[in-house]
């Protein structure tokens, strides 16, 4: 059995190397003939699976990405050849909920606020929004939940309307890009709505970079529009509307879910699933791989009050500051862009950090946000 994956994808290697026969793959050169023998083909989201990359294999028998998204994936053409397809979903739902707590911080430290008083409103909540919330619990931030297709579908949680969300200090976004039907997101945030949010509110886009108008955002900005806008995703990437960049508070490249177990996690997912649809028994866990992290543990006073532990932890593990500053002074058009994603430093989760709380009061809601015991 042939399995091609791509490059980008931690530890498929060690992951698949005894299911087959292992062909690794650039997505800048892949091709119809590069693919013609593979069974299966396991790809990020730089690989643009459809009809014309399939165009010269008659024999692949699953499709899988290690990304929660799959707009790069034909699945209706897929669907239509008898292809199972399988994607990660959930599997950086951890990572970007890290990072939008790292945005929140830093933008609180900046607008002087106290987060206590503070509501974030989540437009999403599936497996990423749900993971933000969870943050939110532990940190006694109050937060609402928008998602009106799970309303809908019969999901039990309080859900309040988009009007509501408006009303939000914090708007945090985590749909994916649905074009038409019931529930559009596409320019969910276009002009009239952008223009309605107040300067002291914070807008944050860590999902589809369609879900905002970028042009919507620049217009405004050039009209002398005072927002605090986040952006990690953007309209057509990777190229980008660079123009845009010096009005955000902060700017990223698509990296919100780029911590390695992110990453990892979803190789491993795709392991699990092709072990299930070879009826193999899965040997393998993706604890075997991953790296100590560096540091690997971190030390509390009691004498630290707890938002000032929770910065300390936070921004010691990830502080967006760093990657908005590189993203700043590196990024000129498409190949950056793409650079800047292909070649991110590694950047752990909590839950590979161990922590020493001693007689913290709060140690509890600590390690409930993922750390663990020293």
């Amino acid at each position: 059995m042939k399995i091609y994956y791509e490059d980008s994808m931690p530890y498929a290697a060690e992951f698949f190397s005894e299911l087959g026969d292992c062909e690794v793959f650039s997505h800048k050169t892949v091709n119809p003939d590069t693919l013609a023998d593979a069974d299966v083909l396991l790809v990020r989201s730089t690989t643009k699976v459809n009809e014309q990359l399939l165009a010269k294999n008659n024999q692949v028998q699953f499709v899988a990405t290690a990304t929660a998204g799959t707009d790069h994936v034909d699945q209706s053409y897929l669907a239509k050849q008898h292809i199972p397809f399988i994607s990660a979903g959930g599997c950086n739902a951890v990572a970007v909920a890290e990072y939008v707590l790292s945005v929140i911080l830093v933008m609180a430290k900046r607008l002087n606020w106290q987060l206590a008083d503070k509501t974030v409103g989540i437009v999403g909540a599936g497996h990423v929004g749900s993971a933000l919330s969870r943050v939110l619990s532990v940190l006694r931030i109050n937060y609402k939940l928008c998602d009106p297709p799970l309303a809908d579908a019969g999901d039990t949680r309080e859900f309040v309307t988009m009007n509501d969300i408006m009303q939000c200090d914090v708007i945090s976004l985590h749909v994916p890009w649905v074009k038409d039907g019931p529930y559009p997101t596409q320019d969910l945030f276009a002009k009239t709505r952008l223009a309605a949010l107040q300067e002291n509110q914070l807008l944050i886009n860590a999902c589809r970079g369609e879900v905002i108008n970028n042009q919507a955002a620049l217009e405004l900005f050039e009209q002398g529009k005072s927002l605090n806008l986040v952006l990690d995703v953007w309209e057509n990437e990777p190229s980008i509307n660079l123009d845009l960049i010096p009005h955000t508070a902060l700017a990223t490249a698509h990296i919100a879910g780029h911590t390695i177990e992110g990453k990892a996690r979803g190789t491993e997912m795709l392991y699990l699933a092709l072990c299930q649809h070879l009826g193999i028994q899965a040997s393998k866990k993706l604890s075997d791989y991953l790296p100590k992290a560096e540091p690997s543990s971190i030390h509390i006073t009691e004498t630290q009050n707890f938002w000032e532990v929770v910065q300390q932890l936070v921004l010691n593990v990830y502080n967006v500051e760093t990657d908005d500053q590189h993203f700043r002074t590196n990024m000129r058009g498409a190949e950056q862009f793409r650079y800047i994603r292909k070649h991110y430093p590694i950047r752990r989760e909590f839950s590979a950090i161990a922590l020493n709380t001693g007689n913290f009061a709060d140690s509890k809601a600590i390690y409930a946000l993922g750390f663990l015991p020293a």
